[in-house]
């Protein structure tokens, strides 16, 4: 029997590698390695069950860590394709700044009975439009996460890479009241494909829209909606040839144009790893896009395994050797305390969502609650306008007591007023 030459071999094995890399519906991410984290984490991971009706049938794993405090930030942590959560949360390095910071991480997990790649599908508007399947699943997901551990509402921020990084971006284009911040990681636009044949054309290929073009596809994806918008982290790597770079300048059209700001950067600042920083600042100036270009990095999570301040996370399968990104985006979205809080600081009095300020309390059915405009209804569920609590089916027959916050915030307050 004829065996081609070991030379041939390793040319049809390579051929083989890269040709499933560009045809899967979004890009594939191999099983992560086994090495353990740097950081040993103190607090507890665990997979959570009973978070909501999960139309998306996805599963919800939590990192919280010892000590969290009421009022403390939530970060929603996207795996990508042929990953899990358990890689994400062995890797990425989100459970070492969730010790130190004091936030809660959320990891959604798919499984190959959604997608038979484990892709989260950022492609299909039924799953991932405002109410679609998996992008309510994760929203339920933020809400028994809030009620369950007092996060504070205004500050949760997704992340996430490949196919999570797409997911991520249609998340934040579809609840931005639901998320204060995000941050893409070799992903793509938001709405970029609504169709499987369309995905890989994403990936690979510029679209030729204008800033204002792939702005509408945020701005619709909420319609009527004004703001405030989530501040957006943009990760790329320029040797990505799985979501080529092409699609962090999509990105950077996409969410500047709808914070209404230039494409060209207020200030550019070289970073380790070879990694140069974008940032575009708001009319207040304070960052509101910031895009961080990696030379001769190909597709995957920035990720820099040691003990330094600005180090995390270990590497593994797509897990690459650069920069910290989980460290730069966390500060970026200010869990360190940079935005003028104390990290896990549940706020000053009179904060919006804050026990302190004004209050005043309706107790009704939910279906009276959507009528009078106190909460609205997704997916056959009701949600509180502001806090965006899950308060169950949208009908007359469930009860709550919801709290008014702050003008047009309401929370869940059945315990008392």
């Amino acid at each position: 029997m004829y065996r081609p030459p070991p030379r041939i071999l390793r040319r049809l094995a390579k051929w083989l590698a890269s040709a499933a890399a560009l045809t899967l519906p979004a890009a594939v991410l191999g099983a992560a390695a086994t090495t353990a984290p740097a950081h040993a984490a103190t607090g507890t991971y665990q997979q959570v069950t009973g978070f909501g009706s999960n139309p998306g049938n996805l599963q919800m794993y939590e990192y919280v860590p010892a000590g969290l405090p009421s009022g403390a930030p939530l970060v929603v942590a996207l795996h990508g394709c042929t990953q899990s959560a358990d890689d994400y949360y062995s890797h990425s390095g989100w459970p070492q700044f969730a010790d130190q910071w004091k936030f809660a991480v959320v990891f959604p997990q798919t499984t190959t009975s959604n997608n038979i790649q484990k892709c989260f599908q950022w492609f299909d508007p039924a799953k991932d439009a405002r109410g679609g399947t998996e992008s309510a699943s994760i929203v339920q997901m933020v809400s028994y996460a809030e009620q369950k551990h007092g996060s504070d509402p205004h500050r949760v921020f997704a992340t996430g890479l490949s196919a999570g990084g797409g997911m991520t971006a249609d998340l934040l284009a579809a609840y931005p009241d639901v998320f204060a911040g995000g941050a893409i990681d070799s992903g793509l636009p938001a709405q970029c494909a609504t169709s499987l044949v369309a995905a890989s054309g994403c990936q690979m290929n510029n679209q030729n829209l204008t800033p204002a073009q792939w702005g509408d596809k945020v701005r619709n994806s909420h319609s009527g909606y004004t703001g405030p918008w989530p501040r957006v982290a943009i990760w790329q790597g320029t040797a990505d040839y799985t979501v080529y770079p092409v699609n962090a300048t999509e990105l950077r059209d996409q969410w500047t144009n709808v914070w209404g700001i230039s494409q060209t950067p207020s200030s550019t600042h070289s970073l380790p790893g070879g990694t140069t920083q974008s940032v575009y600042n708001d009319a207040n100036g304070k960052p509101a896009v910031e895009v961080y270009s990696i030379s001769g990095m190909g597709h995957g999570l920035a990720v820099d395994p040691g003990s330094g301040t600005d180090q995390c996370g270990t590497t593994g399968a797509y897990f690459l050797d650069a920069i910290c990104s989980t460290s730069y985006t966390a500060k970026f979205w200010g869990l360190d305390g940079s935005d003028g809080t104390d990290p896990g600081d549940p706020g000053d009095p009179g904060d919006p969502g804050d026990p302190g300020g004004p209050q005043q309390c309706f107790t009704a059915g939910n279906y009276a609650q959507v009528v009078a405009g106190r909460a609205h209804m997704s997916g056959g569920y009701t949600y509180a306008n502001g806090s965006n609590q899950n308060m169950g089916l949208y009908n007359v027959f469930v009860t709550h007591t919801l709290k008014e916050t702050s003008a047009n915030y309401y929370v869940i307050a059945d315990s008392g007023c």
